[in-house]
């Protein structure tokens, strides 16, 4: 049976496992400790059957695993994503408990903190002074980009078009499809509702989600790939940096060609932030499950305890 106590002994193997080392755990616990009590003194309802609470917090048989056990389990399951059954043998838990755990961790590591571009304007600090790898574009505070992740085919006995707004022509399979705004430093600064990979163009998710008019119009600007041409008209007020597009009867100059270089340069940092959210295995491998709406809890899981990692190993800066 795994346990904190063995795990913590072989430093490589709990990073492995969990995504955090032995040395950041104890901090991470902390927050997850103080979270894990404020919403179980907030809730109102009983957790299984959303009954009006009859009894006080902590009333009832306790758990046979303590919470930082709980914590293991759960950065194990986004770290390595086992089934339940599997899980639950590594700690000696029966899969409805296994299920229980996770859940209940995840909805607690979602408390932990905010993402800085989804709160108001006015509560977020000015960035005034970039690192090294924003030099050739100052102005620059967010680069936005889509991730998308292949999940199990949509069943339904009623409607067949029900496959239909999964469906992705570019991966050529099913798809979740989730906007991420990424800082200059790399640390993430939103993340968006996972929504049809096939059915929401990446611009499509912008207007939905509006991650550019957290940006303040004057003296910030957003950075955005091909896939988002036409964006500066939906946002004519707001200043973005944009790849060129080559179309039918219209090549690229050399000069644009060169500006989409340097583009591209800059913009590898959303790339290697994206890649820090797929050294998790449950955003990496076909999602299970037809509870979709879990997998933007997930990310914005997982996003979470990236930034928090970047915060104490950041991703290395890109001269110009």
């Amino acid at each position: 049976m795994i346990t904190y106590e063995n795990l913590a002994r072989r430093p490589s193997a709990f990073k492995s496992m969990t995504g955090v080392s032995v040395e950041a755990f104890p901090s991470l616990f902390h927050a997850f400790e103080r979270a894990f009590d404020d919403r179980r003194h907030a809730s109102t309802t009983t957790k299984r059957r959303g009954l009006p609470r009859q009894r006080a917090v902590g009333a009832g048989h306790p758990c046979s695993h303590d919470r930082r056990t709980r914590l293991l389990i759960t950065l194990i399951w986004l770290r390595l994503y086992p089934t339940f059954e599997v899980l639950g043998f590594l700690f000696s838990l029966n899969k409805t408990n296994v299920h229980d755990a996770v859940n209940e961790g995840l909805a607690t590591l979602e408390t932990l903190a905010d993402f800085p571009f989804e709160r108001p304007a006015a509560d977020r600090k000015k960035l005034r002074s970039m690192a090294a790898v924003m030099d050739a574009f100052p102005d620059v505070h967010l680069v936005i980009d889509a991730k998308e992740q292949p999940i199990q085919r949509p069943t339904s006995t009623k409607e067949e078009d029900r496959q239909k707004p999964f469906y992705s022509g570019k991966k050529q399979r099913h798809t979740l499809k989730t906007e991420i705004g990424v800082e200059p430093d790399g640390q993430i600064g939103a993340v968006s509702e996972s929504v049809p990979g096939g059915a929401t163009h990446d611009l499509t998710l912008l207007r939905q989600t509006r991650l550019v008019e957290q940006l303040d119009a004057e003296t910030e600007a957003g950075m955005l790939d091909k896939g988002y041409v036409g964006a500066r008209k939906e946002f004519p007020h707001h200043r973005l940096v944009i790849p060129f597009k080559a179309s039918r009867g219209h090549p690229l100059t050399e000069e644009q060609k060169v500006f989409n270089r340097l583009v591209a340069k800059y913009r590898i940092v959303v790339e290697h932030t994206i890649a820090q959210l797929n050294r998790f295995t449950v955003l990496r491998q076909v999602f299970r499950g037809q509870k979709r709406q879990r997998h933007g809890e997930v990310v914005r899981v997982v996003a979470k305890l990236v930034n928090r990692r970047l915060s104490l190993k950041p991703l290395k800066t890109y001269a110009a």
